[in-house]
């Protein structure tokens, strides 16, 4: 089945990304194993990001959602967030297995990142268990991170994605792969 979908991407030189598809390690996954659509799961990590020097979040009930070719989007419950530093930002989107996302801004001591996390008040019922919870841009705060490792962003900044060691690409995000 995987195999079959990953055939229709293709690089914009004509290849396919699947046939640059990094070979996973001892305790890995590639993101080409990953579902499409995506599937959601809980992590037992314990998941942080840090703005300066406070946590904005702190949690060990985040879920991750698996997709062909990304990176985790990790989604972190309201009640271990720093929610008094969040408020609305403006505009929406529209992701076909989630739903509509709302975006978030957050003010800490003067300092102002917009959208700088996503939620879906309204998730679709394979989504619900994620309902209000918050998916932060790694590259939008100063550090994630998923257990003792400090996550590296998923390049491009449209998806969100978490990169750590554990995973292997090549990911999608980066100039010339909006068209896999």
């Amino acid at each position: 089945m995987i195999r079959k979908q990953l055939s229709t991407f293709a690089t914009p030189d004509g290849g396919s990304p699947r046939a640059g598809r990094i070979e996973p390690g001892p305790g890995q996954e590639s993101v080409w194993d990953y579902p499409r659509p995506p599937r959601l799961e809980p992590v037992n990590d314990r998941i942080r990001v840090i703005v300066g020097d406070q946590a904005i979040a702190d949690t060990t009930r985040a879920f991750r959602v698996l997709e062909t070719s990304h990176p985790p989007a990790y989604y972190l419950p309201p009640d271990d967030i720093r929610t008094d530093l969040l408020s609305p930002a403006r505009g929406q989107s529209f992701c076909e297995f989630k739903g509509m996302a709302e975006y978030w801004s957050l003010d800490l001591d003067g300092r102002s990142i917009q959208r700088v996390a996503w939620s879906y008040p309204d998730p679709t019922p394979s989504f619900r268990q994620i309902k209000d919870y918050r998916a932060f841009y790694a590259s939008r705060v100063d550090e994630c991170w998923v257990g003792d490792e400090r996550v590296q962003p998923q390049e491009g900044d449209f998806y969100g994605g978490w990169i750590t060691s554990r995973i292997v690409g090549p990911f999608k995000g980066g100039p010339g792969t909006m068209g896999w």
